[in-house]
């Protein structure tokens, strides 16, 4: 049976609350490491915390059985990850021999032999998380800081923008997609021989396809980036052979899937074969498909639909995003919707899938509004890409403050309503979303490495609530060094 925490004050052991921080550092890490001791410290955060986390890890499992992996160490360890920015084997390294975060897990020990966490452990037990619990548990770290910082019937200031959070994928290409679904397919081919599910006959020519393959992709990508003489000539030249090399594998690799398909069935281990059996499944009808867009387009010179393309084998949910600014850069993954008040927190946040800025408004503030209720949110402020008029009029009915600059030409009272002080003044501070959008890319939210789209969102929601911890954490800090500062000048 998993357990919340239960720390052993053996000989040489530090209690949690007994841990020394440094208060005048300027690393990432102290400020989180205080904000999550300040959980643990104060009996209605820890007893909040920790029964959101029991109600995820332990849905549906019996109070019985080996113990997991305990739930103050799964918070503690995915804070540090995404606060640090840290892979898995710099948070392996950390949680083993880090002394102060060692110390707030309530393992170190200076005598005897203490606990070990593995990689693996690390990574199943962070796992088990999902986005909705880690918002929960957001809520939880606001309402604790509002508790440092928000003066008695003080309202909100809001202030929203997007930014994109890149998924962790190559440029994609139609010759190189096209090489990932032929190599990924031949990657399980091979396993399906070794596990014996596939004989060896008629693959023994296995790496000259792969060969082969990534030399056509190659000329392929050639042809089409170069220039010259009769360039469109010699590109279908060279893409034709590499269709008819692609096709001849996916042919071979079809008769392949039918031998394993009489195999399993007639030995009884379909349910031992079945993920194997739908990857290579996936990545042969991502090969077909490749080979349908490749020829549409450079044979026939067709243009794709957008709604047709894939921008990668490996995480499809991937968006193509474009905003069109100075630099025109493309960003491959989905936008965030931020959402961060005066102080700094970071209030609200969604991944977007397939939503265009000027749709987010409305869903935002009815969450704020079902969270917070009317009379607190004192202002809400967009860049131009929000504004539509309906949304603003509406916005308008329930809080007192809506910055939303209209694009274009405006008439006489939209031009006095944004000239007016009240408007230029919230709509000057607006920019500090920026900052808080910065913060969070560095808290990890940058790319993401890891893989799904519910996994992306998990990291997503695991970013913002390190970057509260940090912003809260720093706020502890500063009453430290005060309530420090005041001591000694009194002494």
């Amino acid at each position: 049976m998993r357990k919340r925490f239960e720390q052993q004050l053996k000989l040489g052991a530090i209690p949690i609350s007994g841990v020394k921080l440094p208060i005048k550092s300027r690393d990432e890490l102290p400020p989180i490491l205080m904000a999550l001791q300040h959980i643990y410290v104060t009996p209605e955060l820890n007893e909040e915390v920790l029964r959101l986390l029991e109600e995820r890890v332990q849905r549906g499992k019996k109070k019985t059985g080996r113990y997991g992996m305990e739930l103050w160490h799964i918070l503690v360890l995915s804070a540090v990850r995404l606060g640090l920015d840290a892979n898995y084997d710099r948070l392996e390294d950390f949680a083993n021999n880090h002394k102060l975060i060692r110390q707030l897990l309530g393992v170190e020990t200076t005598f005897g032999e203490a606990k070990v966490f593995s990689m693996q452990s690390i990574k199943d037990n962070m796992s088990l998380l999902d986005e909705e619990t880690i918002n929960r548990i957001n809520d939880v770290v606001l309402k604790a800081g509002y508790q440092l910082v928000k003066k008695k019937g003080e309202g909100l200031r809001i202030k929203v923008d997007t930014y994109a959070l890149e998924t962790h994928v190559h440029f994609p290409t139609d010759m190189n997609l096209l090489w990932d679904a032929g190599r990924k397919s031949l990657d399980m081919i091979e396993d399906a021989i070794e596990e014996g599910i596939l004989e060896w006959r008629g693959w023994r020519k296995g790496k000259y396809w792969r060969r082969e393959l990534k030399k056509l992709m190659r000329i392929s990508a050639k042809a089409s980036s170069g220039g010259g003489k009769n360039k469109e000539a010699i590109e279908k030249g060279q893409v034709r052979n590499y269709l008819e090399l692609s096709r001849n594998l996916s042919g071979k690799i079809g008769a392949s899937l039918l031998a394993i398909y009489e195999r399993v069935l007639t030995t009884n281990q379909v349910e031992m074969y079945a993920k194997k059996i739908e990857t290579l499944e996936y990545f042969h009808g991502m090969l077909n498909k490749q080979i349908d867009l490749v020829e549409r387009r450079v044979i026939r010179d067709e243009t794709i639909p957008a709604e047709e393309k894939i921008h990668s084998l490996f995480e499809p949910h991937t968006e193509w995003l474009y905003k069109g600014k100075s630099n025109k850069r493309v960003e491959l993954g989905h936008n965030i919707l931020v959402t961060s008040d005066q102080w700094g927190f970071i209030v609200d946040h969604v991944v977007v899938e397939k939503q265009a800025d000027v749709s987010l408004s409305i869903p935002l503030a009815d969450r704020l509004l079902s969270r917070y209720g009317e009379g607190v949110i004192e202002s809400i402020s967009f860049d131009k890409g929000f504004y539509k008029k309906e949304n603003k009029e509406l916005l308008s009915l329930y809080i007192p403050a809506v910055i939303m600059p209209k694009k274009g030409k405006k008439n006489k009272a939209e031009q006095e309503e944004e000239s007016s002080k009240t408007f230029k003044k919230l709509r000057h501070k607006h920019s500090a979303v920026e900052s808080d959008i910065n913060r969070l890319e560095h808290h990890g939210l940058d790319r993401c490495p890891d893989k799904g789209l519910k996994a992306f969102k998990r990291y997503c929601a695991l970013g913002v609530l390190a970057a509260n911890l940090h912003k809260m954490g720093n706020m502890l800090q500063e009453k430290v060094r005060k309530q420090c500062e005041k001591s000694r000048k009194a002494a």
